[in-house]
């Protein structure tokens, strides 16, 4: 029975983010720690479940909405120093990728092969790479003729599916990881491309990528705060080594910077303290979305791994996909389960609504995905 026709359903918006998808669990005949994507049968599932059966007709739109592929955590590249950010690079790093999930990758094109399916890609900042055209080229070509069905531009940093929802990657929020994606790219005199990456992707590649090399991890958990208190008396001489190289190099980094534009006392106390803000304040970034944008409803954003669904009482909807990544949450007023799938589904009953109408015809929520793959043992990471 086709539960969705019978509801009158003409249309599914599903949203994924911060997969990290890198260059797989053994590199070289090693084990690789900076890969944090281990549920490739998971979302092969997950594809193949919203292609067929109830959703083999209906029309399915899938946002990727930022960090699918993590170019920031793949190893081994023989580039180095600012070679790693050139267009050689991003290609090489790109291709270990896509080589190390195929599988994903075949079940994305099984995806598109399937009758009214599409994808839309939006750029994150651990994905940025893709600002260069022959990145774009390199990875739509995998699907041939089905390439046709996704949308992957350098102009879109909001994605608007339907009247009211706004999908956001969330990171443009953060100064540390915020770039223009219409002008992030360099040539030099002998016709070389650069990505001009933000001052946090820096970080990620020189800092947490070699702690996570001892404490796979390091970037896993949350909050911060609860991480270094924890680490401190657990595990001191590690974590007094990784506070002093965040302190180096956030003054080496950003204290430079500061110097060479002449910036008064004043300013680089306002600059740090917006740089080391973390995007965790929900209510007041929805309420000046929405301010903002008076016609949305729903503001749909990833980036910082927190699954979160917040109703306000005036009917507006903040979601974060959270990630499919393992997270550990020191915070014990938070939900905590360090393997949660988790997405958004958008049910859409009519297209052609008007906006006063709008929770009428769309239902709106944050799901996790179980699985249908049961086998009797998982992997270990």
């Amino acid at each position: 029975m086709k539960s969705h026709q019978k509801n009158n359903v003409q249309k599914v918006v599903l949203v994924i983010s911060d997969l990290h998808l890198s260059a797989g669990k053994m590199i070289k005949g090693k084990r690789n720690l900076l890969e944090d994507f281990h549920y490739d049968n998971e979302l092969i599932d997950f594809l193949n479940y919203y292609s067929a059966g109830d959703y083999l007709e209906i029309e399915v739109e899938l946002v990727i909405n930022g960090d699918f592929l993590d170019f920031l955590a793949v190893p081994y590249v023989e580039f180095y120093d600012d070679e790693f950010w050139s267009e050689s690079a991003a290609l090489a790093k790109l291709r270990m990728i896509m080589r190390a999930h195929t599988g994903v990758l075949d079940a994305l094109k099984r995806f598109l092969s399937k009758p009214n399916k599409r994808i839309v890609y939006i750029i994150g900042n651990h994905d940025a790479e893709f600002v260069f055209d022959s990145m774009k080229e390199e990875f739509l070509n995998y699907f041939g003729e089905l390439r046709k069905n996704i949308i992957l531009s350098n102009s879109i940093s909001t994605h608007v599916p339907i009247k009211g929802v706004c999908i956001q990657h969330g990171h443009q929020y953060e100064r540390a990881h915020e770039f223009d994606q219409e002008n992030a790219v360099v040539e030099t005199l002998n016709g070389e491309k650069y990505f001009i990456p933000p001052w946090g992707s820096y970080y990620v590649t020189n800092v947490i990528n070699k702690y996570k090399q001892e404490r796979h991890f390091i970037n896993a958990v949350r909050p911060i705060k609860h991480f270094l208190i924890h680490g401190i008396l657990f595990d001191t001489f590690f974590t007094f080594r990784f506070m002093l190289s965040n302190f180096y190099y956030f003054v080496m980094v950003r204290f430079w910077h500061f110097y060479m534009t002449k910036r008064s006392l004043k300013q680089v106390f306002e600059d740090i303290f917006r740089e080391l803000e973390l995007f965790q304040d929900y209510e007041s970034l929805t309420r000046q979305f929405f301010e903002k944008n008076p016609e949305s409803r729903v503001l749909i954003v990833g980036h910082t791994h927190n699954p979160t669904l917040r109703i306000f009482n005036d009917g507006t909807t903040f979601i974060n996909t959270g990630t499919w990544t393992r997270m550990v949450n020191l915070d014990l007023g938070q939900w905590n389960n360090g393997n949660v799938l988790t997405y958004a589904k958008i049910l859409v009953k009519k297209l052609d609504y008007e906006i006063e109408d709008f929770e009428k015809n769309v239902e709106v929520d944050l799901k996790h995905w179980m699985g249908i793959n049961n086998l009797p043992y998982s992997e270990y990471h």
